[in-house]
């Protein structure tokens, strides 16, 4: 049986794409392919899932049958093998929830990465102080200071993905709540992140959008979400979702579309770039 683990990589997701595509070429069913390995279809499944670790000597064995070129098949494996490499946020397995792996590793690989934010800055565009202050009024905050302070580091981390070279455009809509709810009863923390917001929102690869009272209602005030696009033509467009306990990755043309079509009007009715600046240095005044 195929080793578990708790959250696949990008790498995985994309090779375990490239292998149901590979089986279907060849005019093989699930079924067959799993007597080849002598394993339950179960596990073939899982494997083009990224459910389950892609152990080597089974994807050997696959694309021999699947009838890849010797050449191209080594040139898979040593994909495989990088897949396999544990992400940098595997150093906070104690405090990062499985469900929420997944996300780390799609952050770092996308080139493009759209957000609606009805509720808080979002993690990436937050200083210390604000996330210290919306991790300890959370439910994380009930596990205590050193819980909190190690979810603040991984917040730091997250962020040093703005500056790399190969940064992806990070295209963000807040609601204006984001901008009037105070996480902590210290103004300082407030007048520092629209400061931190004022920053960022002058560099090339990052545009921010206020969704304002003003402009009424609109089809994306239900909950925050993220939609994930990827240089690799094998993965395809993904939304994120989070609740209170856990988390939906949407991968269907019908749910992305959904959520695509969301994000377009929401950004169409938002203010400007031009004017979201002006409006965060408002609110900077206020504070």
């Amino acid at each position: 049986m195929s080793e578990r683990r708790p959250a696949p990589t990008v790498g995985q997701v994309v090779l375990g794409k490239r292998l149901q595509e590979l089986r279907e070429a060849a005019g093989l069913k699930r079924e067959e392919a799993a007597r080849v390995l002598r394993v339950a279809p179960a596990t073939v499944r899982r494997m083009e899932t990224a459910d389950v670790a892609l152990k080597i000597p089974y994807v050997q064995v696959l694309l021999e049958t699947y009838g890849v070129p010797r050449a191209e098949a080594e040139a898979f494996v040593a994909l495989v093998e990088e897949a396999n490499q544990p992400g940098w946020w595997q150093r906070f397995h104690d405090v990062l929830p499985d469900w929420f792996s997944l996300y780390v590793s799609l952050e770092g690989a996308a080139r493009l990465i759209r957000s609606y934010e009805p509720h808080f800055v979002p993690g990436l565009l937050q200083t210390e102080e604000y996330a210290r202050a919306v991790l300890e009024a959370g439910t994380i905050g009930r596990t205590g200071p050193e819980t909190v302070e190690r979810h603040v580091s991984l917040r730091r981390e997250r962020q040093r993905l703005l500056d790399r070279p190969d940064a992806p455009h990070l295209w963000v809509i807040m609601d204006e709540t984001v901008l009037r709810r105070p996480v902590c009863d210290r103004p300082e923390v407030m007048r520092a992140q629209l400061d931190r917001l004022l920053d960022v929102s002058e560099r090339d690869r990052v545009t921010l959008q206020v969704a304002e009272f003003a402009s009424g209602p609109h089809p994306g005030t239900y909950a925050p979400f993220s939609l994930f696009r990827f240089a690799e033509p094998e993965l395809p467009d993904m939304v994120f979702t989070e609740y209170l306990t856990g988390a939906l990755y949407l991968d269907s043309r019908a749910e992305v579309s959904a959520h695509l079509e969301v994000l377009d009007h929401v950004t169409a009715h938002a203010a400007s770039a031009q004017r979201t600046r002006k409006l965060l240095r408002e609110y900077r005044e206020r504070y």
